[in-house]
C-alpha cells in the first residue's frame, strides 16, 4: 500500500498541530497540504513550534481535491460551510473533528452519510465508512465511562457528571477565560447543564439502552492546566463493584485504547496518549465511574487517526504508540 495522501483544513489550531505531529510519524501517511487562509505561505513550524526540524512544509490557501483522506479541524459550524464551498473527489474519505455531523439529524450532508466515530461503540460502521464525525472531547470521556452500563441496560436513574478540562479545550483564540493571568491558580464551571456534547452523549446511550429515560446532568469545569480531561460520574447501581468491573472489562475486552484500572486514576497516566482509563468505586448504592483522557488526542486528533486507521484497513494502533507525559 502506498502512503495515504492527507489534507488538513484549519491547520493553525491545537487539534491540527497534534494531527500533524502524529501524521509525520505515521508509517502509512504523507501530508499533502495543510490549509490555513490566515497563515498561507508561512512555515507550519512558525505556528506549531514543536515541529521545528521535523517538517519542511508551508501552509496553503488551496486544496488538492484528490487526497485520500481529509481532516477538518474547523470551528464548530464551519465544516458545512467549507464542504459547501470546496468539492473533493468521491474517493476522498473525510473525518470532521467539529460537531457539524455528530447528531442523527445532521449526519447526511450532500449525499454523504457521516458515521459517529467512537470506535468502542461503532467500530464496524467506522471500518466501512467514508465519512466520520469525530466525537467531542468531553463526550468521549463521558461515553466511555457510561456505555458499558448502557449496554447492560443498567442506567436506571439520573446520571450526575462533574468533569474538568484543560485550557487547550477552548482552542487557540484568546478570550477572557483563557488568558494565563485568569486561568492560573483558578477554577470555574461553564455551560452548566447545557453543554453541547450532551446531545451526542444522550444519543449514544440511547443507541445501546433504548429504554433509557433518565437525565444526564453534566457540570463542565475549566482547570488551570493545559491538556487532559478528568471526569467523575455517579449513578444508582444495585450490584457490587465486582459486578460492575466484570461488565466493564467484558465490554472493553477488545478495545485497543480503553482500559479498566483496579487502582484510582490520575490524569498524568493518559496525557500525551490515545488512552482512556476507567476506574469503578461503589458506595451506598452509588457507582462512581472515573474516566480520564487527553482532550487533544483520544478526545480529538488521536481518535481521528484511530478512525483513519480503521477506515483504510490498517492496524488500529498504527502511529499511536505514545508514552504518557508522566513526569
Amino acid at each position: 500500500m502506498s502512503s495515504l495522501k492527507v489534507g488538513i483544513i484549519g491547520g493553525a489550531g491545537y487539534t491540527a498541530g497534534e494531527l500533524i505531529r502524529l501524521l509525520i510519524n505515521h508509517p502509512e501517511t504523507e501530508i499533502d497540504f495543510v490549509f490555513s487562509t490566515s497563515n498561507a505561505g508561512n512555515n507550519i513550524s512558525k505556528v506549531h513550534q514543536d515541529l521545528v526540524g521535523s517538517l519542511d512544509l508551508k501552509f496553503t490557501d488551496t486544496v488538492n481535491p484528490d487526497v485520500d483522506v481529509l481532516f477538518l479541524c474547523l470551528g464548530h459550524g464551519n465544516s458545512v460551510k467549507f464542504l459547501s464551498a470546496n468539492k473533493f473527489s468521491d474517493s476522498t474519505k473525510i473525518i470532521d473533528l467539529g460537531n457539524d455531523f455528530r447528531l442523527e439529524a445532521d449526519k447526511v450532508f450532500e449525499g454523504k452519510t457521516f458515521v459517529y466515530g467512537l470506535p468502542e461503540l461503532n467500530k464496524e460502521a467506522v471500518v466501512n465508512a467514508n465519512y466520520i464525525a469525530n466525537p467531542g472531547c468531553f463526550a468521549t470521556a463521558i461515553q466511555l465511562g457510561l456505555l458499558p452500563l448502557a449496554d447492560a441496560s443498567l442506567i436506571i436513574k439520573d446520571v450526575h457528571i462533574n468533569a474538568v478540562t484543560g485550557a487547550t479545550g477552548a482552542g487557540t483564540s484568546l478570550s477572557a477565560t483563557t488568558h494565563y493571568t485568569w486561568r492560573d491558580n483558578n477554577f470555574s464551571y461553564y455551560k452548566p447543564f447545557t453543554h453541547q456534547h450532551l446531545g451526542e452523549i444522550n444519543q449514544s446511550v440511547n443507541q445501546l439502552q433504548t429504554d433509557f429515560s433518565s437525565e444526564i446532568i453534566f457540570m463542565p469545569n475549566r482547570g488551570n492546566f493545559s491538556r487532559g480531561i478528568f471526569a467523575t460520574i455517579y449513578t444508582d447501581f444495585e450490584g457490587s463493584v465486582e459486578d460492575a468491573k466484570d461488565i466493564y472489562k467484558s465490554f472493553y475486552k477488545d478495545a485497543k485504547f480503553t482500559f479498566v484500572s483496579d487502582d484510582f486514576l490520575h490524569m498524568k497516566q493518559v496525557v500525551n496518549t490515545n488512552k482512556c482509563l476507567v476506574h469503578l468505586h461503589k458506595h451506598n448504592g452509588k457507582l462512581l465511574i472515573t474516566s480520564t483522557i487527553d482532550n487533544l488526542l483520544k478526545g480529538a486528533s488521536g481518535q481521528a487517526i484511530q478512525n483513519m486507521n480503521l477506515m483504510f484497513g490498517l492496524e488500529e494502533t498504527t502511529g499511536l504508540g505514545l508514552k504518557a507525559t508522566y513526569f
